[in-house]
């Protein structure tokens, strides 16, 4: 598995996974919260599976070796 996200993307997607799974133990946005599972993992693994058929990458290790 290639690391495909950056430090910003990183942040963004923990951040963002962490507030959804948060919103949902308190109880404001119901059982749809623990999509946040999806970016925190994301997130921490470093990999998203769905830049693979776009080819994208916000990591720059990777960007420097297309080039």
């Amino acid at each position: 598995m290639k690391q495909n996200i950056g430090n910003i993307d990183r942040g963004l997607r923990i951040l963002a996974g962490l507030a959804l799974i948060g919103a949902t133990l308190g109880g404001a946005i119901g059982p749809w919260g623990w999509l946040g599972l999806v970016p925190l993992a994301t997130g921490i693994f470093r990999f998203c599976p769905a830049y693979l058929p776009l080819g994208l990458s916000t990591c720059r290790l990777s960007n420097k070796r297309r080039q």
